[in-house]
């Protein structure tokens, strides 16, 4: 029964050295465990502990392998949906792995649910069905906020994005995940 969950299907069908492994999943009574390969921190927690913006060569790296993970789900029929730094994680030496399949499909179809993070959400996602693109869209807005230090928008500022010319430290609202029946809570 646990072995149906869409998590679960994901990551065992999807063995890529930039996904993250499912290790074993433990049902203990009423609840689940997921055993996962260790990992030393995720994106987030590295762009909170920097001091200044990370060096074009080790952004071009970190997206070089997001995008190897995500071309590999893409090509087998998966997409992320909820593609952001905390859902971005990194061994000792600096390889990063997707992680957290929650929100992740098959589509053979186009979608139309409402799920993910709103920072980070592709326009289409809030009007109008949407396919995988809706990955590349939250990839570009990361690579964005670790090149100049904070989102090209957030919720409360979605008008006003910040400059790429901004030199003020990292600045992000804390980690956060819309549900779809209250999206902006």
């Amino acid at each position: 029964e646990c072995m149906q969950l869409r998590e679960v299907k994901s990551l065992k069908k999807l063995n890529h050295p930039n996904i993250v492994k499912l290790k074993e999943v433990i049902r203990e009574n009423d609840e689940l465990f997921f055993v996962f390969e260790f990992m030393e921190l995720n994106l987030y927690e590295l762009m909170k502990k920097r001091e200044r913006h990370f060096p074009e060569s080790k952004i071009r790296n970190m997206m070089y392998q997001i995008f190897q993970g995500l071309a590999f789900m893409h090509k087998h029929g998966f997409f992320h949906r909820d593609i952001k730094p905390e859902n971005l994680l990194l061994d000792k030496d600096d390889n990063i792995k997707i992680a957290d399949f929650g929100w992740s499909t098959i589509a053979k179809n186009k979608r139309n649910t409402f799920c993910g993070t709103l920072d980070y959400l592709a326009p289409e996602m809030l009007s109008e069905s949407y396919d995988q693109r809706v990955d590349v869209w939250s990839l570009g807005v990361l690579m964005f906020e670790c090149l100049f230090g904070a989102p090209s928008h957030t919720p409360d500022t979605q008008h006003q994005p910040h400059s790429p010319t901004d030199t003020h430290p990292y600045t992000r609202s804390p980690p956060h995940t819309h549900s779809p029946t209250h999206p902006f809570t």
